[in-house]
C-alpha cells in the first residue's frame, strides 16, 4: 500500500469526532488517576525526600504488575474490538458474542493468576525487591513498610483495570470515568486520614499512603467488576462465564494477546531496569524522576486516550471488513500523534516551574536535576506521543502484536538501556543526557512505526472458528 495514497492530515470530521468521543473520557479518567498519583507524591513528599524516594521505588515494582495488566487488557481489547465490530456488522453475531465472553473470561483468569504471583512476591520478599532498586538501608526499610500494606491491592487493581479496558472496547467509557472521580476523592480522604493520623486514626505515614491506595482500589473494583457481572448488556458476561469452556478460542487468544502480554511484561522489566539505573545514580535523581513522571503523565493524557481509542477504532473498522478505510485512518492517527506530541511538549515547558515549585522541602540540587529532566522530556514527548499512538493503538489494533513484541524490546534492550548505562556510569553525563539516552528507543520507534504503517503488513486476520475478521 503506497503512502502517497494517504494523508497524515485531512478534513474528516467524522473520524476525529469518533476518535475523541472515545479518547476524551479515557483521557479524563487518566487525568483523574494522575491527580491521585500527584497528590500521593505531594503528600508523601511533605514527609521527607526519603519517604518520596521509597514509595516511588516501591511503586516501580507495582508498576510492573500494572503494565502486565495493561498488556492483558489491551491484548484482549484487540479481540474484543474486532468481535464487537463483527457483531455490530451482523457477521455471525452469535459466534462473535460467544467469542467476546471467552476473551473476557481468559483475560480475567490470567489477571487473577498474575495478581496472586505478585502478591506472594511482595509478601515474602519485600526487602529483596527493594534492594534491587537501592542500597540505602533507610530507603529499603520505608519501601518494605509500603509493600506490606500493598499486598491485597494487586487483586483489586488488576480486576478493575482489565475490566475497564474491556468495557472501553465496546464503547462504554462513561462509567469508568465516573468511578475514577469517586476513587479520586476516596483516595484523598484515606490518604489524609492515614498518612497524617486525622479523624482519630493513627499517623502511619508511608504505610498510610499504601492503605489509602488500597481503599481506592477496592472502591473501583467493586463498582467496575460489579457492573460487568450484573448490568452490562454489550458483552453480557456474568459470573458463571468465569467457568465457561474457552478451548475453541485459546489458540487465537495466545496468537494475538500473549505477545502483547510478553511485550508489555518485558518492557515493564526494562522500564524497571531504567528505574534501577536511576536508583543507583542517587536519591536526588530518583526524587527528580518521580516529579518528572507525574508531569509526563499530566502532559500526555490526551495522547493516552487517543492511543487506546486507536486500538478500538482500528479493531472495529477491521471487524466490518473495510481494510482500505483502516489504512487511511492509520495515517490520520500518525498525524494526530505529531500534533499532540508538540502540544504536550509546550505544556511541559509551561508547567515545569510551577510543578517543581509545588514540592516543599526539595534540596536545590534536586530542583536543578528536575528542571533538566523536564527539558529533556519536552523533546522526547514528541516522539513518544507519535509512536505510542501507533504501536499501542493502531498497529496493535490491527493485530500486529508479534512484530511489536519483537521490535519494542529490541529497541529497549539493545539501544536505550545500554546507552543509559554508558551515559550514567561510564561517561558520567548530566541528568539531561542520561534521560535522553534512557528514552532513545522512543525516537527510533517513531520512524519504525511509520515504515510499518506504509507496508500494510500490520493488518492481520483474526478468526472465531470458521469466521475471519
Amino acid at each position: 500500500m503506497s503512502a502517497m495514497k494517504h494523508k497524515l492530515f485531512d478534513k474528516d470530521p467524522h473520524f476525529y469526532r469518533n476518535v475523541f468521543t472515545l479518547a476524551l473520557p479515557i483521557a479524563l479518567q487518566s487525568l483523574v488517576t494522575i491527580g491521585v498519583n500527584m497528590i500521593d507524591t505531594v503528600m508523601v513528599g511533605s514527609l521527607s525526600e526519603d519517604a518520596l524516594s521509597a514509595t516511588s521505588l516501591a511503586n516501580s515494582f507495582i508498576t510492573i504488575y500494572h503494565i502486565f495488566c495493561m498488556g492483558l487488557g489491551m491484548g484482549a481489547s484487540v479481540l474484543v474490538s474486532r468481535y464487537y465490530g463483527m457483531k455490530s456488522a451482523g457477521d455471525a453475531p452469535d459466534k462473535a458474542e460467544n467469542a467476546l465472553r471467552q476473551t473476557v473470561c481468559l483475560m480475567l483468569r490470567l489477571t487473577l493468576a498474575l495478581a496472586l504471583l505478585f502478591a506472594l512476591a511482595t509478601a515474602l520478599l519485600p526487602e529483596t525487591i527493594m534492594r534491587t532498586y537501592t542500597s540505602e538501608e533507610h530507603i529499603v526499610a520505608l519501601g518494605t513498610t509500603y509493600f506490606r500494606w500493598s499486598v491485597a491491592s494487586y487483586f483489586f487493581l488488576g480486576a478493575s483495570l482489565t475490566t475497564t479496558i474491556a468495557l472501553r472496547s465496546v464503547r462504554q467509557v462513561r462509567l469508568p470515568l465516573l468511578v475514577s472521580f469517586g476513587a479520586f476523592f476516596v483516595n484523598i480522604l484515606a490518604n489524609y486520614v492515614f498518612i497524617f493520623g486525622k479523624l482519630g486514626a493513627p499517623r502511619m505515614e508511608v504505610a498510610g499512603a499504601a492503605i489509602g491506595t488500597l481503599i481506592a482500589r477496592i472502591f473501583e473494583a467493586a463498582i467496575i467488576v460489579g457492573y460487568l457481572l450484573v448490568r452490562d448488556r454489550e458483552i453480557e458476561f456474568r459470573f458463571e462465564h468465569m467457568f465457561m469452556k474457552t478451548g475453541s478460542l485459546l489458540g487465537e487468544y495466545i496468537r494475538i494477546c500473549i505477545p502483547v502480554l510478553i511485550s508489555d511484561g518485558i518492557l515493564a522489566v526494562g522500564n524497571n531496569t531504567v528505574s534501577i539505573i536511576i536508583g543507583h545514580v542517587g536519591t536526588k535523581m530518583v526524587a527528580a524522576v518521580a516529579i518528572t513522571a507525574v508531569t509526563q503523565q499530566l502532559s500526555s493524557v490526551v495522547v493516552s486516550g487517543v492511543s487506546q481509542s486507536g486500538a478500538i477504532v482500528t479493531g472495529q473498522t477491521l471487524g466490518t471488513g473495510d481494510r482500505e478505510k483502516t489504512m487511511r485512518q492509520g495515517y490520520l492517527f500518525f498525524g494526530l500523534g505529531i500534533g499532540l506530541g508538540l502540544i504536550s511538549a509546550l505544556i511541559i515547558l509551561l508547567i515545569k516551574n510551577p510543578v517543581i515549585g509545588s514540592y516543599a522541602g526539595l534540596a536545590e540540587d534536586t530542583r536543578q536535576i528536575a528542571e533538566q529532566l523536564m527539558i529533556a522530556l519536552s523533546v522526547i514527548i514528541v516522539f513518544q506521543a507519535t509512536n505510542s499512538i501507533m504501536t499501542k493503538g493502531v498497529l496493535r489494533g490491527g493485530g500486529d502484536t508479534k512484530m511489536l513484541m519483537i521490535t519494542d524490546n529490541i529497541f529497549l534492550w539493545v539501544v536505550s538501556i545500554p546507552l543509559g548505562l554508558v551515559a550514567a556510569f561510564v561517561l558520567h553525563l548530566d541528568p539531561f543526557w542520561i534521560y535522553v539516552a534512557l528514552k532513545s528507543d522512543q525516537i527510533i520507534k517513531t520512524f519504525w512505526s511509520y515504515h510499518r504503517l506504509q507496508t500494510g503488513k500490520w493488518v492481520k486476520k483474526i478468526t472465531t472458528g470458521k469466521q475471519t475478521a
